[in-house]
């Protein structure tokens, strides 16, 4: 690998001093990159032909142990605590997911009776329309039954007020003639009266010119005389 190292670590006292190597936190680099560094210690040392073996600077390889050994436990601690939040954020992640299930559910469910509300309001819209249109037919046949009746009533009514009219008019027609039967009896009983007398007075006017001769006679002699 490439010597990636920083001018911190590339300053770093080898093991001459006994202080304690700094924290890689306080060098601004991390655990991988030391272990990187470690690894670049390894490849880069000298090889020795022919026996597959590696010389590498004991103190330099010592130190960058020590500092990665020295640092574990921090790096321990940080992955313990990233473990724990991992936990604590998977957690808080089910609790959320169940939230949002238990929300869902109750959503569901609420969707479900307001379903069936919906299709229990539908239900009720539906009977409602079917009894309207039931009793808007009942009503018109009742009305359609009844206007019959009226005119049933009406025909009868007015056959009966014919048949009335006509037995009255019969009756005046009755009566009519028998007063002109009546008044008829009286003027041909007039009139033969009439003609009786008329008849007699002929008679007596035939009468009467019959008997004058004698008469006539006297008033030839009479003038003769004269």
């Amino acid at each position: 690998m490439a010597n990636n190292l920083t001018p911190q670590q590339q300053f770093i006292p080898l093991n001459s001093s006994p202080e304690k190597p700094p924290k890689i936190e306080e060098m601004g680099v991390s655990m991988p990159d030391e272990i990187d560094r470690l690894e670049d210690l390894i490849l880069n040392g000298t090889r020795i032909p022919f026996m597959g073996k590696t010389l590498i600077d004991e103190d330099t390889l010592i130190n960058q142990l020590d500092l990665i050994r020295i640092n574990i436990p921090d790096c321990l601690q940080q992955a313990t605590q990233i473990l724990q939040q991992r936990e604590q954020i998977l957690s808080e992640a089910q609790n959320y997911a169940q939230k949002i299930v238990e929300n869902a559910q109750r959503r569901a469910a609420q969707l479900l009776d307001e379903s069936r509300i919906v299709q229990q309001a539908e239900s009720q819209a539906h009977q409602i329309r079917r009894q309207v249109q039931q009793d808007c037919e009942n009503l018109q046949r009742k009305t359609i039954n009844e206007v019959e009746q009226i005119r049933q009533k009406i025909q009868q009514e007015a056959i009966k007020t014919r048949q009335q009219a006509i037995l009255e008019a019969e009756d005046i027609q009755n009566e009519a003639d028998i007063y002109a039967d009546s008044v008829l009896g009286k003027l041909e009983k007039d009139l033969s009266d009439m003609l009786r007398v008329v008849h007699n007075g002929r008679q007596q006017v035939h009468n009467q010119k019959v008997a004058p001769q004698p008469r006539q006679q006297d008033m030839t002699i009479a003038k003769k005389a004269s």
